[in-house]
């Protein structure tokens, strides 16, 4: 009983904090993705042909489905034809990454 009583507290706490960087996420996000990506993460579609892309939306399982530590790769690295983020620190790409979470 005691191994699952911590296991579930530690998703709770694990929860809590990816979700307390979102508020920042969300302000970086609307200064530096949301020209391409929308402000809700939906993508913009000129920009997709723009760059001949499949720009899925943020909210989407494709997305969703991806861990953290490879959605902050996207931010930090950029993926195919996204460049990195310029100036974000690995703290901002967290909040970056916290308010994509927010999208579902």
């Amino acid at each position: 009983m005691k191994p699952l009583t911590i296991g579930i507290l530690g998703f709770f706490l694990s929860a809590g904090l990816a979700v307390a960087g979102a508020p920042e996420g969300k302000e970086l996000f609307a200064s530096k993705c949301a020209k391409c990506h929308g402000p809700n993460g939906e993508g913009k579609a000129a920009i997709a042909k723009m760059f001949n892309v499949t720009m899925p939306a943020l909210a989407s399982k494709e997305v969703q489905d991806k861990a953290d530590a490879d959605l902050k790769k996207v931010v930090m690295a950029g993926k195919g034809k996204m460049k990195p983020i310029a100036d974000v620190t690995e703290k901002q790409a967290d909040d970056v990454v916290a308010f994509v979470r927010t999208l579902k």
